[in-house]
């Protein structure tokens, strides 16, 4: 087990901003890299909230478990507010060191000033009055909820309210108000760490889901509509997590294997199966989820990571000769990121707009 003080650091927390998009080397002389931006009517406010659960123990560093939770929604007026960073200095800091080590092929550090990169998102906008259907999503594992921000970012410009959540310990990295946290993975988890990444993961969005109503934007939540997404581990996870819980209604599982656990039972709510068409686990998934009742969609010319924040950004690096072809075509595909964005923002966009109305 690996210990608290090699987990957490003590770098306190600088500020409530804990996301997103536009970089550019430290020296200046590296790429600008942009996130796109969300296609709804609405902009986007943005609050970050900490949750402890006094309940559980962390099964990574002991102590009460805590989380770190991106709440973004349709603002009334960004008027005088300014667009919030990706990661805070601690975060990006510490990412740039992660990076090539999560997802061999990344930039080196010292190459992309990951701090330097924007959302779309404005911390603390004033909510759009009305009650709006809620999306919780876990990202994938090693994953931080950041890279998560783009599509959250535009269903949240089309009405809804999207709930991202970190789960430290195989978060790549997460500030908290303790300090920050770094992943225990050093690369792909035994089927013992694996196990406990998922029951952990499966208990934070329980947490949430209980804490729904106490949250900052509970007034603009419509807890009768709740949908759960996630990528890879995280998709997984909101699966199992759903299978017990009536409150959820609909469930997106980007491309996570459902082999953990026998295949779920008498799943009643509506399922999307999302998958891309390079993963070199595509016999595991569709092996993984025969026999559930859900809507299958394949997303072409992309791989695993073309669901996240990577899928526009590793082709920009790219073009900067910061990740090679070989590299890019293993973490997203080759196919144009714009097209491959849109398929994925108007899938998963339609699937809870028909299911959480």
């Amino acid at each position: 087990m690996t210990s608290r003080r090699t987990l957490v650091k003590g770098t306190l927390c600088a500020g409530a901003a804990a996301l997103l998009p536009t970089a550019a080397s430290a020296s200046g002389s590296g790429p600008a890299l942009r996130l796109p931006a969300p296609s709804g009517p609405y902009p986007v406010g943005m609050r970050t909230v900490h949750l402890t659960d006094p309940a559980r123990t962390d099964p990574w560093v002991g102590g009460i478990r805590e989380l770190m939770l991106t709440v973004l929604y349709p603002a009334r007026s960004v008027r005088g507010l300014s667009r919030a960073p990706q990661l805070t200095r601690a975060e990006a800091q510490a990412f740039a060191g992660l990076a090539p080590r999560v997802h061999p092929g990344l930039p080196q550090p010292g190459t992309v000033d990951w701090g330097a990169v924007l959302t779309h998102g404005y911390a603390g906008a004033p909510p759009l009055p009305g009650r709006r259907p809620v999306l919780v999503y876990s990202p994938g594992g090693g994953d931080s909820r950041t890279l998560g921000t783009t599509l959250a970012e535009d269903l949240a410009g089309h009405g809804r309210v999207v709930v991202l959540v970190d789960h430290p310990g195989d978060a790549s990295q997460v500030e908290l108000p303790t300090g920050l946290r770094t992943t225990v993975l050093t690369g792909p988890p035994d089927p013992a760490t694996f196990r406990t990444m998922t029951d952990t993961r499966i208990a934070d969005l329980r947490l949430v889901l209980d804490r729904l109503g106490a949250l900052p934007l509970a007034p603009v939540m419509d807890v009768r509509r709740i949908g759960l997404y996630g990528h890879s581990a995280g998709g997984a996870a909101a699966v199992y997590a759903a299978q017990a819980d009536r409150r959820v209604c609909a469930v997106a599982n980007l491309e996570g294997y459902l082999d953990l656990y026998p295949t779920p039972a008498g799943f009643t709510r509506p399922l999307l199966l999302f998958r891309t068409e390079g993963f070199d686990g595509a016999a595991r998934i569709e092996s993984s989820w025969a026999g559930l009742p859900g809507h299958r969609a394949l997303l072409p010319a992309a791989n695993h990571w073309a669901f996240t924040d990577y899928g526009p950004l590793v082709p920009r690096l790219q073009a900067a000769g910061l990740v090679t072809a070989t590299a890019r075509d293993a973490l997203v595909g080759s196919g144009d990121p714009a097209v491959t964005l849109a398929q994925v923002r108007r899938r998963l966009g339609a699937f809870f707009t028909r299911h959480l109305r």
